[in-house]
């Protein structure tokens, strides 16, 4: 059996914490809060986001067992292999490559969309064509190619660096927010009654709620960090629950403060009518003036920063997990000879984002959109290999070190599982308040159509692996035993 390449274990705990809090927030809590509001109003948004913090933690119970039981590279690509084998295997990492590369050319993009608030003139150089109605400038291009380029560069250097850069990113980021925060409803004139109406008035609260509720799967999806760098944990993964757990609260903490302080700033249905390129900068400008605007640029920097970081090493992570388990060529999990990092897999995800600021702006939108279905596709598997590995009891399906007695978590497990078909529901099914738009869903069925096709030039290449050989290339195990075993829960 063929040597099985690995990763060098350089992250720190708090620096795991950091990738996946710094990949939830990204730019959309700097740049989302007026479109959020415009359909739910501030109170709307914030439950929204707060009922979808609680779901994505009873999803994180599977996410937790998985990564304490399996701590190796591939996330969801593994734990679907786990339980239904290489074909779902193949499907979850499919959907959810896509997500990733998707968010990577976003957070690019936001950068050149941020410049471009600024310094409108630097910006506007070199028009090169209309998409969609967005002006697509050569400058732009070149920002966000520029702001990749460096990112890549980072994340190649080594997942500590990575750590350490998301790290110092965070603290900054929060530190940005709390001082907006504070800022604003210290300032005369502004306060708790720019907030109303508290929901649209044209809409139902209830159907306010579920529009933001259904972009949960997004708007948390970096937890889905930790799980793809388990494989370089230098701590136990056991941690690894309680890292996930903390990421989301934080994030949906992050949130809210910055829809509040939008809110607050100026009423937000003026906001939403003006159509502003950036409502939440124009609000806190007024407000708080050129220094304001400085600390918010800071924060939305940040953001965009922790968001390629994250993302370019998420993305990275899962490719060299599928080329390690011969589904991609064996170039995508060559590692550097120096950094140890797989080098080829973060080029192919630097490149392939470079395009996206040829397609402006409204297109890629369309494309993320869709590319919430991948992240919930994973969400499922990973619940419901969590709920096969649960038992009731101890009975004759029963596998010393691969199941747990539990019927708590089996439970839990299953609402995870559920929860996800949920959210899947309400960005395909027509009349949802999320229902993905018929770009979208053209963008979802080609993207289906390429799958399709790879998977069947590939697979009996991929199925004329033994299965023993496929285990310990996927796990690092010839038979499917999990790792770090919980003597309150694993029965021998």
């Amino acid at each position: 059996m063929e040597e099985r390449t690995i990763l060098k274990k350089s992250l720190k705990p708090h620096w795991v914490w950091a990738l996946a809090l710094g990949s939830a927030i990204g730019w959309g809590a700097f740049v989302q809060p007026t479109t959020w509001m415009s359909s739910a109003g501030p109170l709307g948004v914030i439950i929204g986001l707060g009922i979808g913090a609680l779901l994505m933690m009873i999803i994180a119970v599977s996410y937790g067992f998985l990564i304490k039981s399996f701590p190796v590279s591939g996330g969801a690509f593994a734990y679907a292999y786990i339980s239904l084998g290489r074909t779902h295997s193949f499907i979850s990492a499919w959907f959810l490559t896509f997500g990733y590369l998707c968010i990577v050319a976003l957070n690019a993009s936001a950068f050149a969309l941020m410049i471009k608030f600024i310094f409108p003139k630097l910006i506007e150089h070199i028009h090169l064509y209309q998409i969609a109605g967005w002006d697509v400038y050569l400058t732009e291009i070149i920002i966000a190619s520029v702001a990749l380029i460096i990112f890549g560069y980072f994340n190649i250097k080594g997942s500590g660096m990575s750590g350490r850069l998301q790290f110092i990113f965070c603290l900054v980021m929060v530190t940005s927010i709390v001082v907006i925060t504070t800022g604003i409803g210290f300032k005369p004139g502004t306060g708790i009654t720019s907030i109303q109406p508290l929901f649209p008035t044209e809409t139902p609260a209830f159907a306010a709620i579920i529009s933001i509720l259904a972009i949960a799967p997004w708007a948390y999806v970096g937890f889905d960090t930790i799980p793809q760098t388990a494989e370089e944990f230098n701590f136990s993964s056991k941690k690894a629950f309680s890292l996930i757990i903390y990421a989301i609260f934080f994030a949906f903490v992050l949130y809210a403060l910055m829809i509040m302080a939008t809110s607050m700033a100026h009423p937000w249905q003026d906001l939403v009518a003006a159509n502003h390129l950036w409502g939440t900068g124009v609000a806190i400008q007024e407000v708080l003036g050129s220094v304001g605007l400085i600390i918010l640029v800071t924060a939305l920097t940040m953001g965009i920063f922790t968001g390629l970081i994250g993302f370019i090493l998420s993305s990275s992570r899962l490719l060299f997990a599928m080329s390690r388990a011969k589904i991609l060529p064996a170039s995508f999990s060559k590692v550097h000879p120096k950094y140890k990092t797989p080098y080829i897999s973060i080029i192919f995800v630097v490149l392939v984002a470079m395009l996206a600021p040829w397609f402006g702006r409204q297109a890629l939108t369309w494309v993320v959109d869709m590319s919430s279905v991948g992240v919930t596709i994973a969400y499922f598997y990973t619940c419901f290999t969590a709920f096969t590995l649960f038992k009731w009891k101890k009975d004759k399906t029963f596998i010393a070190g691969k199941n747990v007695v539990s019927p708590f978590k089996k439970i839990v497990a299953a609402t995870g599982a559920i929860i996800s078909l949920v959210f899947l529901a309400l960005l395909l099914v027509p009349g949802s308040p999320a229902y993905l738009s018929i770009q979208s869903r053209i963008a979802l069925a080609v993207w289906i159509l390429i799958g399709l096709t790879f998977y069947f030039i590939k697979r009996k290449e991929f199925n004329k692996i033994p299965e023993k050989e496929l285990n310990y290339l996927i796990l690092g195990e010839e038979e499917i035993v999990a790792k770090n075993q919980d003597k309150e829960y694993f029965v021998s």
